[in-house]
């Protein structure tokens, strides 16, 4: 463990090295350093430990085939495609000449 006498010797050395204008330029250099490690270290840490988390949730889910049909109905319907008896692939297929040629 370092001890108040080796944190004042420290200190001294590094004034006499670099001088007063740069030890605060040092200090908010080394202390954003020691920040962005600290942040770098809590994301590893819960990326490793939480496996939960990872988890998809109720929001994070991909929709329901039914609910992502009827979205691609409801778009295709306001860019004005008929989507009476067409199959979700046709829709999309659809769509995507539709916008080529815009």
């Amino acid at each position: 463990m370092i001890g108040s006498l080796e944190i004042v010797v420290i200190l001294v050395a590094a004034l006499l090295i670099f001088g007063p204008d740069k030890i605060p330029e040092l200090a908010r250099a080394a202390g954003k350093a020691w920040g962005d490690f600290q942040k770098a270290q809590l994301s590893a840490e819960l990326g490793l430990s939480d496996l939960d988390m990872m988890k998809p949730t109720k929001a994070t889910k991909e929709p329901e085939p039914d609910e992502m049909d009827n979205k691609i109905r409801q778009i295709a319907e306001s860019a004005g495609i008929d989507v009476q008896g067409k199959s979700t692939e046709e829709l999309l297929s659809l769509m995507e000449e539709a916008a080529k040629a815009k």
